[in-house]
């Protein structure tokens, strides 16, 4: 699944690419693609005409900011695609919806298992009325609100494990699987450790450790290990510098010791026993 860094390299090129100028229409293959409004011929006659100001990023969600004063929200789910392409190439056969664009442009929604989804919310509703998910979020990584104190607080309410927790998107919005494997790597902490047991001196090496790989890997592109392009169907080149993600059965690249992996809630952790106490 696509995570912060990742949606974020998107919402970059999208700025780059689609700003001030007219959606002209639109095609939707998948209808379950549209959460929100029910009707597709709803969901295009609202979007034509309206330009795009600007893509907003809040957790995994992207949100584009329509003129006049609507909102375009997206998520991509485990395996969607924003591809800004021109008309003329051949369809993916996973796309899913079509906007079209002037100078024989369009964005394209590719999205293989289906699970990606699209909002439309029109002037003067709210957007988490609409976009549910968004008020459950907690804090973005790169707030400044996002403090040693806030994370605290946060982890000692929970008695799973740290692994489990940093999926959590009501304690850290944005983090996935890939990210928090490695962030717990950098400081040091097995991912089975459990919340309440984290002394407060490891707290802010976390914090720390969370900021860096998503620097690192927003950085780089983001991370592609299956389906993950920017607008330009490019991937990008994070899994190259992993310590420990997808990386059973390799050496550490710290003490040499062999990247373990085991399951945590149904997903797996890599973590390596020596550097991770």
């Amino acid at each position: 699944m696509p995570e912060l860094p990742e949606v974020e390299t998107v919402r970059r090129g999208l700025n780059q690419l689609t700003l001030n100028q007219e959606i002209t229409g639109g095609d939707v293959l998948l209808e379950r693609t549209i959460a929100y409004p029910f009707s597709v011929h709803e969901f295009i006659e609202n979007i034509q005409g309206s330009a795009i100001i600007s893509w907003h990023r809040r957790g995994k969600y992207l949100l584009a900011e329509l003129s006049p004063c609507s909102w375009l929200g997206v998520h991509l789910r485990m395996t969607g695609q924003l591809l800004w392409q021109n008309k003329n190439e051949p369809l993916h056969k996973h796309t899913r919806v079509r906007l079209f664009f002037g100078e024989h442009q369009e964005l394209r929604f590719v999205d293989q298992r289906t699970f990606g989804q699209i909002w439309y919310v029109p002037f003067g509703v709210p957007v988490e009325s609409i976009i549910t998910g968004l008020a459950k979020l907690a804090l973005d990584p790169f707030s400044p609100e996002f403090t040693v104190e806030y994370l605290a607080n946060k982890l000692q309410k929970s008695r799973r494990p740290i692994k489990t927790a940093l999926l959590d998107q009501s304690i850290v919005a944005g983090l996935g699987n890939i990210y928090a494997d490695e962030a717990l790597f950098k400081s040091g902490i097995l991912p089975t450790t459990i919340c309440t047991e984290l002394r407060s001196k490891q707290i802010e090496p976390l914090r720390t450790a969370i900021i860096q790989v998503l620097s690192a890997s927003i950085a780089a592109g983001g991370t592609t290990f299956s389906n993950f392009l920017n607008v330009k169907g490019v991937n990008g080149n994070y899994g190259g510098e992993a310590w420990v993600y997808n990386r059973a059965g390799e050496p550490c690249k710290v003490c040499g010791n062999v990247i373990q992996r085991i399951k945590l809630g149904g997903r797996s952790s890599h973590f390596c026993s020596q550097c991770q106490k």
